[in-house]
């Protein structure tokens, strides 16, 4: 039988804690229900003792979440059980985790109490806890930095007291994948326990190195694992979930244990996170990022083409995604030009896919990724199909009310090929909203703004000249219209203007799709 090991998720505690990432008492409980969809074994649900806002979002998910065990964190106090435990009252399964500093420099500096009131303090306060839960996990806080023989004095105490989980945390990301072998197999061998006592692992990020330390726990004994939903937490963050479980997945004959993920559920768990904090994972980072599953260039394209596994170690719907995703790009080969294209209707042969594929790299030689809607318009003036073309901005002025309690209001002229010039006056709470709504009045569409992504790049400093800042602003930006979302682009010296194009362009995207299928009858994806 394959071994389980326990995923522990402290997103909404250890994760919270980094500036940046704070989340309403509404915001923690929609997380909740992210993670005990994704079917992780226990949600740290926060610190009780450390605001009132903190407790009351504790017992609003130990009241309202079925299936995780409902945690909260305790320092060795009995202040601090007591907040613990009145929190978590409603759970149906419930678990106070106390935590004590085991280091030296803990010890004496942030403590100042010698190691025999270091071993009392855990015995009292783990016994403590247990009058309010059965379930109780100990922290030997800052372990990796304390004396091997302390810390197997510290857990056994801890063990003898009631304590159910022995959490060895590398709470300042300082070991590596084998000191923390070498100590988890030592543990495993000199901690007196009963056997029902497990090992967990809790590796911070500051090295690089926390799913790595996290797998290495692992293999020296640990069975579960403490981690957060993309990797968020305290300075470089934690051991991020969705890198640990799919590792563990993919590598199951290298790591010889399973989880009980539904990993599936990884990129709503992810995506949830990132509209609660309005922070999302870097392009390229690991399962979760935009770029895990995306191919740009045209060699990789064509083998994914052939077969995913030439370039895909695993399946993105295996994390919640519906395909991996070949991005169209200057680096992009016609055989990725030709998927696409069929995709959208036109089965090219060989002269109109030559044609096709040179004004293709123009423009993505202009705008960078050539997404559906893009291709669809080129492919459509290739073939006369193309019904009209798309709207530019000419103007965009916006107007800052004097009186306090009034909105701003926007103008914005547009041109079309075959509508002319076109302007539009519209008011709103904020400056982009009135252009936005400006803009949706003349293309006759209404979207909303998902996300907008914004990048300053500076130019060459003796080609802008004297006095003159010499940067272009960058907008990426998601227009969700009829329940589909779509990307616009574009590039100015000011941000307004660029915002605003963006949203046009977005917008011209949604047209062009909504063109194509009723031509052709048929859906087709936006990106």
């Amino acid at each position: 039988m394959v071994p389980n090991v326990l995923i522990f998720d402290t997103t909404l505690r250890d994760g919270e804690q980094a500036p940046g990432f704070s989340m309403s008492e509404d915001g923690k409980l929609k997380m909740a229900r992210a993670l005990a969809a994704l079917n992780v074994d226990i949600i740290e649900a926060g610190f009780a003792a450390a605001s009132p806002g903190d407790a009351r979002a504790i017992a609003r998910i130990a009241a309202e979440i079925d299936g995780p065990r409902i945690c909260s964190l305790a320092r060795a106090t009995k202040g601090d059980i007591d907040a613990a435990a009145q929190s978590l009252k409603a759970a149906k399964k419930k678990r106070i985790h106390v935590f004590l500093g085991t280091s030296p420099i803990h010890r004496e500096f942030k403590l100042e109490m010698s190691p025999a009131e270091v071993l009392t303090c855990i015995a009292d306060m783990v016994a403590y806890a247990r009058e309010f839960a059965d379930d109780v996990e100990f922290s030997a806080e800052d372990a990796i930095r304390t004396e091997p023989g302390f810390l197997v004095e510290a857990l056994s105490t801890a063990a003898a007291a009631g304590a159910s989980t022995l959490n060895v945390p590398d709470t300042v990301g300082y070991s590596t994948p084998e000191e923390i072998y070498e100590l988890f197999r030592m543990l495993s061998k000199k901690v007196t326990r009963d056997d029902h006592v497990i090992f967990s692992a809790h590796c911070h990020n500051d090295l690089g190195l926390a799913v790595a330390n996290s797998l290495a726990a692992v293999r020296g004994g640990a069975r579960q694992i403490e981690c957060t939903v993309n990797g968020i937490g305290e300075r470089a963050g934690n051991a991020a979930l969705e890198d640990t479980v799919m590792a563990i997945r993919t590598r199951r004959d290298a790591t010889g244990v399973t989880t009980a993920i539904n990993t599936r559920e990884i990129m709503n768990a992810s995506r949830t996170l990132s509209k609660i904090t309005s922070t999302h994972p870097p392009r390229n980072k690991a399962i979760v990022g935009a770029n895990a599953f995306a191919h740009e260039a045209g060699i990789h394209q064509h083998g994914v083409l052939k077969n995913r596994e030439t370039y895909e170690i695993m399946k993105p719907e295996d994390i919640g995604l519906a395909s991996n995703t070949l991005v169209l790009g200057k680096h992009s080969g016609k055989h990725a030009l030709a998927a696409r294209a069929k995709e959208l209707g036109h089965d090219l042969d060989t002269e109109q896919l030559n044609a096709a594929f040179a004004v293709f790299k123009e423009v993505a030689d202009e705008v960078g990724t050539v997404d559906s809607a893009r291709l669809a318009t080129i492919l459509s003036r290739l073939d006369g199909t193309l019904e009209t073309g798309l709207w530019t901005l000419l103007r965009a002025e916006v107007r800052m009310p004097l009186a306090a309690n009034a909105m701003p209001v926007a103008r914005i002229e547009l041109d079309h090929p075959r509508r002319g010039r076109v302007t539009d006056i519209a008011s709103a709470p904020g400056a982009l909203d009135a252009a936005f709504t400006a803009v949706s009045h003349i293309i006759g569409m209404e979207g909303r703004v998902e996300s907008i992504d914004m990048q300053y790049v500076a130019a060459d400093p003796d080609e802008d000249g004297p006095g003159g800042q010499g940067a272009d602003v960058l907008i990426e930006m998601s227009v969700a219209v009829d329940g589909e979302s779509f990307i616009g682009r574009a590039r100015t010296r000011d941000i307004l203007p660029a915002c605003v194009s963006a949203y046009i362009d977005a917008l011209c995207n949604a047209e062009a799709i909504a063109r194509h299928r009723a031509r052709n009858h048929a859906p087709a994806a936006a990106e």
